[in-house]
């Protein structure tokens, strides 16, 4: 009772990924700063104990329940 709605037309669309000529020099420099960036590990890392909050809260949570004679963590303590 109303209006058909119109028979949709299907389209043909063709998608291609074409990569533009990219500057070697650049892409050298980025891949460069890029391992500087994110393959930097601090030399002597110190220990950091989070706020007391968060430890009350993974008390509270059971989160820092341990048993250290669990088997399954035993691999851990080798």
């Amino acid at each position: 009772m109303g209006n058909k709605p119109a028979k949709q037309e299907k389209k043909e669309e063709l998608m291609l990924k074409i990569v533009p000529p990219l500057d070697h020099a650049y892409t050298r420099w980025l891949a460069r700063d890029l391992e500087r960036i994110y393959g930097f590990t601090p030399r002597n890392p110190r220990a950091i104990k989070p706020p007391d909050h968060y430890i009350e809260y993974m008390h509270i949570n059971g989160l820092l329940d341990l048993d250290l004679n669990d088997p399954d963590l035993a691999h851990l303590f080798k």
